[in-house]
């Protein structure tokens, strides 16, 4: 979906597919009609954004034929779904039995990240709307936290030269530029926007930013104002926004059953207490623990936060809730000023099939039921800090 900003710019909507788990090429074109056409339908839209996530075999192939890049085009135009965004964090197999820490592989040391960057890139350029300004990509904030030494952060600082070379090439070539977005995440080099501002500071910000997500801000029990005023003044700009919402649990001694109930084996899901705020590393393990299973058994002071993306819409289950007050917080600072700060806004809830059972979608109609429901959800509140929907984007 559209909205116009204030400013005139146009915001782009959308919703992230790495929720499903296609692996190659057909399967990811079934997905548009088994979910996106049904999500668009609900919406009432006549236009619905896609944050495509294509893993690196699919990206390779589509990178190398041009054929298939614009069969995909032509596949999305006719069921009315654009792309501006890829999801380039997940490598492969992201809807394996188990996840876990594979996520972060390979990492920004490695030649296959780039290749794998740079094959979205050009597939991005061919899938985007003739209308669009730029494309954007998200990718991991360099690697796991551990190990990573002085030898590691040279051979990524020049992976990201390679990649800001590539891009201003194809940006020379075709007229059309694509960004990437690092996304700070828990447990990882880059966790906190401080850290960002650290690792980030000599990448060629005209190529390579930041990927806010929200759900990764609220885990770091960052102030949402001033993580954007850190990033504004040290000139990194916020290429990519995920709306998405963490679990929160302000007694987890007393929540501690209900917990539970979301301790499952695919991905990680990185807790956080409310003493994160004050300590200089996010991941001290004084007030962090690297899956939710550990910081049940280890214990952790005060508050938690969960990486544990959980839909906007609907509160979770009770005692436990939501940080959709630090998103919509966040995205009043983002989009709610004079001037846009983002223009490529992701839903990226891609736990729908992990959710406690009494809270998991039964079938394909209920998942779009579902993810309409919380882009209906981001519209709206984007609409109330001032945005207003440009022509076509509902019927």
């Amino acid at each position: 979906m559209r909205l116009r900003h204030r400013d005139g710019q146009t915001v782009h909507l959308s919703y992230c597919t790495n929720v499903h788990p296609a692996e190659d090429f057909a399967g990811i074109v079934a997905q548009l009609d088994t979910y996106a056409v049904r999500v668009r339908e609900r919406l009432g839209a006549d236009l619905l954004g896609l944050g495509l996530w294509l893993p690196a075999p699919v990206a390779a192939e589509l990178a190398n034929q041009g054929r298939l890049r614009r069969q995909l085009r032509a596949e999305l135009d006719a069921r009315g779904l654009e792309v501006v965004t890829l999801n380039g964090f997940p490598y492969r197999s992201f809807h394996a039995p188990v996840v876990k820490q594979a996520v972060y592989h390979p990492d920004w040391t490695t030649h296959e990240r780039l290749d794998y960057t740079l094959d979205l890139a050009r597939v991005l350029l061919d899938l985007m709307p003739d209308d669009a300004s730029r494309g954007s990509i998200s990718t991991l904030p360099f690697a796991w936290r551990t190990p990573w030494d002085q030898a590691q952060a040279g051979a990524a600082e020049r992976t990201l030269e390679r990649l800001s070379s590539g891009l201003a090439r194809m940006a020379w070539e075709t007229g059309r530029a694509v960004r990437v977005a690092l996304e700070p995440e828990p447990g990882c080099v880059v966790e906190s926007t401080a850290q960002a501002v650290r690792h980030l500071a000599n990448v060629d910000t005209d190529r390579i930013g930041v990927c806010l997500d929200l759900a990764h801000l609220a885990c770091a029990w960052e102030d949402p104002a001033e993580a954007v005023g850190r990033l504004r003044s040290a000139g990194i700009p916020v290429v990519k926004v995920q709306v998405s919402a963490a679990l929160e649990a302000a007694d987890p001694v007393g929540a501690r059953d209900t917990l539970r109930e979301y301790v499952e084996p695919r991905f990680l899901h990185q807790t956080r207490s409310a003493a994160t705020a004050a300590v200089a590393d996010p991941a001290d393990p004084a007030s962090a623990a690297d899956d939710l299973d550990e910081a049940l058994d280890r214990g952790l002071d005060g508050a938690w936060r969960v990486h544990y993306h959980v839909p906007l819409h609907a509160e979770p289950m009770p005692p436990l809730t939501s940080t959709v007050p630090v998103l919509k917080a966040a995205l009043g600072e983002l989009v709610g000023g004079a001037k846009a700060l983002c223009d490529h806004l992701d839903v990226e809830t891609y736990t729908w099939g992990v959710l406690p059972p009494a809270r998991r979608p039964a079938g394909d109609a209920a998942l779009a039921d579902g993810i309409a429901a919380e882009l209906a959800f981001a519209r709206e509140t984007l609409v109330g800090l001032g945005l207003s929907e440009t022509a076509g984007a509902r019927s």
